[in-house]
């Protein structure tokens, strides 16, 4: 199995800056994809970014040159490092692997809340 673990939210200013972490664990040998998806109240969930095991990164428009997805093989550890906040920011952020093995998994969340 794997197991996914966010941590890292909080509130900040617009304009602000928040690192959000997924610690990994279990058979992450088994894990070609990692996202951040993100769903603020009242929308569906929507893809931030994505990092494959060869480094290929993609972002969402809406966050493109403010997000820096990262990944640290050597601490198991996923990042998403996000500046210039906006309050459309404002969301729960989750992590989520694609595992040959287990199928997608997903962490359970953790909120970043962006005042204006």
């Amino acid at each position: 199995q794997v197991q996914l673990v966010e941590s890292g939210g909080g509130l900040v200013q617009a304009g602000g800056s928040l690192r959000v972490s997924c610690a990994v664990s279990g058979s992450i040998f088994s894990i070609n994809v990692m996202y951040w998806h993100r769903q603020a109240p009242g929308k569906q969930r929507e893809l931030v970014a994505s990092i494959t095991t060869s480094g290929k990164i993609k972002y969402a428009d809406s966050v493109k040159d403010r997000f820096t997805i990262s990944r640290d093989n050597t601490k198991n550890m996923l990042y998403l490092q996000m500046n210039n906040l906006k309050p459309e920011d404002t969301a729960v952020y989750y992590c989520n692997a694609d595992s040959v093995d287990w199928g997608p998994i997903w962490g359970q969340g953790t909120q970043v809340t962006v005042s204006s």
